[in-house]
């Protein structure tokens, strides 16, 4: 199985173009959040990727509510993730979404869960192939150029738990394109590049 995988768009639609011409070779399609920017201009900007036959699995990230990403594809073949699995060709994807903690104080209403409320949401999956988190796990492809370390420790506890083949993540800019291990799992900080990922 051959999958696209991206993060951060924040409406770029130089990134957006790119991702939409290299859909075309996709097997799967997995978005890890932050479409929007400052939880704006998400509905139009998201619809292309609505229309793509191709199936495509996504996450809220802190720019975009849970509610408004339901609502931007409702109706779609896009299916939707927080705190829920579903299985695609044999291969189960978990996903969870928003910032994961709450970042430093910003003057826009982020979309975020305490690491309390991440850890409710992850105990009750039991499995995962793939492991898609808009926020990094704890010391891993989290790290902030003034903030230092901003990862999520309830990302790291499910990544270890569920030793996924593969945590993707995005949310630290600064960190795009790292990497890294949980056990046997290999970890990506995405950004808005096309990544493939190959799977047997």
């Amino acid at each position: 199985m051959k999958i696209l995988a991206f993060s951060d768009l924040h409406l770029s639609k130089v990134a957006a173009r790119k991702l939409l011409d290299a859909a075309r070779q996709a097997d799967l399609i997995l978005g890890v959040g932050d479409y929007a920017h400052r939880r704006e201009g998400l509905a139009d900007f998201l619809a292309p990727f609505t229309t793509l036959g191709v199936p495509t699995v996504m996450v809220p990230g802190n720019n975009e509510t849970e509610g408004e990403l339901r609502a931007a594809v409702a109706g779609t073949d896009v299916t939707v993730l927080h705190g829920e699995t579903i299985v695609i060709d044999g291969l189960t994807i978990a996903g969870i979404g928003a910032a994961i903690p709450p970042p430093p104080a910003i003057p826009w209403t982020s979309f975020d869960l305490t690491e309390g409320e991440a850890q409710a949401m992850l105990a009750d999956i039991d499995r995962a192939d793939i492991l898609i988190s808009h926020s990094p796990p704890k010391g891993i492809a989290d790290q902030h150029g003034e903030l230092g370390s901003l990862g999520s420790q309830a990302v790291l506890d499910a990544a270890r738990r569920l030793s996924p083949q593969w945590l993707l993540c995005g949310h630290i800019h600064d960190a795009w394109g790292e990497t890294g291990l949980i056990g046997d799992t290999q970890v990506l900080n995405l950004g808005p590049t096309p990544n493939w990922i190959t799977l047997t």
